[in-house]
């Protein structure tokens, strides 16, 4: 074969392997900013749905050793393609899981896609390390560390891209991607590989494989289960200490089992070599390195306040760095050596993992973050795959190279596994905070607009019941302070909140992000307005209702009150005017009676001043004529009336003698005495006459005052009544009115509470950029851990390595 041709062959082999390792690696990533839209999608919740990565990195840690071992023994080409296959098939069921909406069927489909991916890295790498020739192994080697590498990183914003592109209801396609990838591999591989096999492999040992699957299986499941913030008190659940117990008691019957199998699927004596151990380790710890990466995209979007998904694009930063990285390290390395090589990668991820956790977390900037991705992306591209690979290789048989590497494999899986658990233990207490902090900043009042007519509803209301005539009626009955509803307190202390937030707000706002917090709150303000203002404002309404019914009554009894009233107003009228009309008459009727009594008392006046000067002048006349007939004891009415009657006589017979004169004066005086009698009898009659008429007059009198004094009183009632229907109907008016204001009030009060919930929600808004900063702090503070994790990982790693000690290749090489 001509030495193009033979380049050329190579070219392709490594496309084939490298394409398979590219599809394996990337599924690792490419599920993550898909997990809470898959779980939502076939409806299981975050601790379940956690499972389709977890289940994956389980079966993976177990297939490795397998295929390497099965690899040996049937050759790399037809396990590396059944690993290709399985992977595919996997790939297939992944994505049908959607349209068959089953998430067990997923969990299932993705075991078989993690039996196939652990064949292909490290048969892949085994090709490369013993069949390349050594001038190109190097190269081979480090475009194995980049590749794999490059697809871990970008798998995250490969699976953000598709997502993009295909839509989140189209989840399915992150899947589908790899199906055209294994047809390629699949044709390709066939028509090209060469089967490379061991010479003289042994039996494969089963009951190691088996045992070693049952320890690692029951140690990443505790160790998934273990909280590593309350160690003491979760080591001890069922989940945990069991599958510890079991790990550690099936240790020794693997040991003894490995010592007795004629090819381990663990080489035993890996473990009597320091510099292999020590290679081990620094790959587990390499794998907690690698694992630190996949928290960059969430990284990004926090610091950076951008959307979910959007974070994956910032890995291409660290990607290329990556990239390059790892090609020149395996360069460097066949001119430097692979420890110190791999010493500076660990010193350039210290220097990442630091100035991220400590300067970017608290001085987010793009600045920051790209600086801090760059120092990653170099560190990563210089200790992730190549160096260790060499060190492994270095330090073992070729015919052991599939199980060694598969053992180097495992044991960095092992880091892989478990550093997970811890960093998302970090980034949980971290967010487990958030909650209680954003509601401190979420508005703690609700600002209602004023009801209508609340604050006269308020007063009236009180002025009716302090009414005489309505007290009675409203005695029982209570309005709600509705002036004091213009702002609402909300406590959001659970313990002493009656209001629980349902499971799926609680589960959406630990899901929330920096670009989501705010209106997740939102969210979640608005089902708490949901779920507690129907009962308050029922609530209301019915205290309002309760007043309107109270009120409605005493409209219908005051109703029912002017209406007696108002009949007993007018037969008391009809009354007065009859009363009124009587007395008139018999006011009348007594003007006429004491006219005609003045009159008669005028005329007996009249009378009896005649008959006192007509008894004068007779009294003068008896005196006369006593001194004219010598007769001194005539009385002097007789003596009054002949001198009256001589006068007259003398003035018609002034020529008479005296006896005669005498004769005449005794005649008269006696007829002037009887008419005298005639007279008293008279007036004494009149007097009588006088004095009945008197005592009529004056019971009339008596009768007409009475009278009066009734019809007064009646009047005055008539006032009264008048007066009172006045102020009743003015009260009945005031009530009627009372009762529409509170009709519109009561119908308000939904409408009032839908204002103060936007209102609320418009505050939310308004604090949006105090709500997004307390949240990426917080948040900040679960990646200052993690990255500190990786620097630490890195110190350690740095450490190991001082021990380590090059020596020289000593598996056989083969020209290929």
């Amino acid at each position: 074969m001509t030495k193009t041709k033979k380049d050329s062959r190579y070219i392709l082999v490594m496309i084939i392997y490298l394409a398979g390792i590219f599809m394996g690696a990337i599924d690792t990533g490419i599920v993550t900013p898909a997990r809470t839209v898959i779980q939502n999608n076939l409806g299981v919740n975050d601790q379940t749905g956690i499972w389709m990565i977890t289940i994956y990195t389980l079966a993976y840690a177990v297939s490795i050793p397998i295929m390497g071992k099965l690899a040996d023994k049937y050759g790399r080409k037809y396990i590396y393609l059944t690993s290709i296959l399985l992977f595919g098939i996997g790939s297939l069921f992944c994505g049908l899981s959607q349209d068959l909406g089953s998430f067990n069927l997923l969990l299932i489909a993705r075991v078989v896609q993690a039996l196939g991916g652990g064949g292909i890295l490290p048969v892949a790498t085994a090709e490369f390390g013993t069949t390349f020739p050594e001038e190109k192994r190097g190269l081979a080697l480090g475009l194995v560390g980049g590749v794999y590498g490059i697809a871990n990183i970008f798998g995250a914003s490969a699976g953000s891209a598709i997502l993009d592109i295909f839509g989140t209801n189209n989840w399915q396609f992150i899947f589908y991607i790899n199906i055209p990838i294994t047809i390629f591999i699949l044709i390709a591989g066939f028509t090209t590989l060469k089967n490379t096999k061991v010479p003289d492999t042994s039996k494969i040992d089963f009951s190691g494989i088996f045992i070693l699957t049952i320890m690692i299986l029951s140690l990443l499941y505790s160790l998934k289960n273990l909280d590593f913030f309350n160690i003491s008190s979760t080591i001890t659940n069922t989940d945990v200490l069991p599958f510890l117990i079991i790990f550690l008691v099936l240790i020794p019957l693997f040991i003894f089992i490995e010592k007795k199998a004629e090819d381990p699927v663990m080489n035993l004596n890996y473990f009597t070599d320091k510099n292999i151990v020590l290679t081990l380790l620094i790959s587990m710890l390499t794998g907690v390195i690698i694992m630190g990466m996949i928290f960059v995209p969430q990284f990004c979007e926090n610091t950076m306040k951008i959307a979910t998904g959007s974070g994956g694009y910032f890995v291409i930063i660290l990607g290329v760095f990556a990239g390059v990285g790892a090609p020149v390290s395996g360069k460097l390395i066949d001119k430097f050596g692979a420890k110190l090589i791999l010493g500076f990668g660990f010193l350039i991820s210290i220097a990442g993992s630091l100035f991220l956790s400590i300067v970017a977390t608290s001085h987010p900037s793009t600045l920051t973050v790209v600086i801090s991705l760059i120092l990653i992306g170099v560190g990563v591209g210089f200790t992730m795959g190549t160096p260790l690979n060499y060190m492994m290789l270095s330090h073992t048989k070729e015919s052991e190279s599939n199980s060694a590497l598969a053992t180097l494999s495992l044991v960095r899986s092992l880091g892989t596994a478990v550093a997970p658990a811890i960093m998302v233990g970090f980034i949980a207490h971290a967010g487990s905070n958030i909650q209680d902090e954003i509601m401190k900043d979420l508005p703690n009042t609700i600002t209602i607009p004023k009801l209508p007519y609340a604050d006269e509803i308020t007063k009236e209301f009180n002025d009716l019941k302090s009414n005489s005539q309505m007290k009675d009626k409203l005695k029982n009955m209570d309005m709600p302070d509705l002036t004091s509803m213009e702002t609402v307190k909300i406590d959001f202390d659970d313990n002493n909140s009656d209001y629980k937030v349902p499971d799926d707000v609680v589960e959406l706002m630990k899901t929330s992000d920096v670009t989501t917090i705010t209106n997740n709150s939102k969210i979640m303000a608005k089902t708490m307005f949901d779920e507690m203002t129907p009962s308050v404002i029922k609530d209301i309404q019915n205290n309002v209702q309760k007043g309107i019914d109270g009120v409605d009554k005493g409209v219908v009894s005051i109703e029912n009150s002017i209406s007696k009233l108002n009949d007993g107003y007018n037969k008391l009228s009809t009354a007065y005017t009859k009363v009124n009309a009587g007395y008139n008459k018999l006011n009348s009727a007594y003007t006429q009676v004491n006219s005609a009594y003045i009159k008669m008392n005028q005329s007996y006046i009249k009378a009896n001043n005649a008959m006192k000067l007509a008894m004068k002048n007779l009294d003068n006349k008896q005196t006369n004529m006593n001194n004219t007939t010598y007769n001194p004891n005539k009385n002097a009415v007789e003596a009054s009336t002949l001198s009256t009657k001589t006068t007259k006589n003398n003035s018609n017979n002034s020529h008479g003698d005296n006896k005669d004169i005498a004769d005449n004066s005794s005649h008269n005086m006696s007829q002037m005495g009887g008419n005298t009698a005639s007279m008293t009898a008279k007036l004494k009659s009149m007097k009588a006459q006088v004095d009945t008429m008197k005592t009529k007059v004056n019971t009339m009198k008596s009768q007409v005052d009475t009278m009066k004094v009734q019809a007064n009183n009646m009047k005055s009632q008539l006032s009264s009544m008048k007066t009172a229907l006045t102020s009743m109907k003015e009260t009945l008016s005031s009530m009627k009115s009372l009762e529409d204001k509170m009709i519109i009030l009561k119908k308000s009060v939904p409408n009032a509470f839908d204002e103060g919930e936007k209102s609320y929600l418009k505050e939310i808004d308004n604090r949006s950029d105090q709500i997004e900063n307390t949240f990426q702090k917080n948040l900040n503070i679960g990646f200052k851990n993690v990255y500190l994790t990786t620097g630490i990982a890195s110190i350690i790693g740095l450490l190991l390595l001082l021990f380590y000690k090059n020596k020289p290749v000593i598996n056989n090489k083969k020209s290929n």
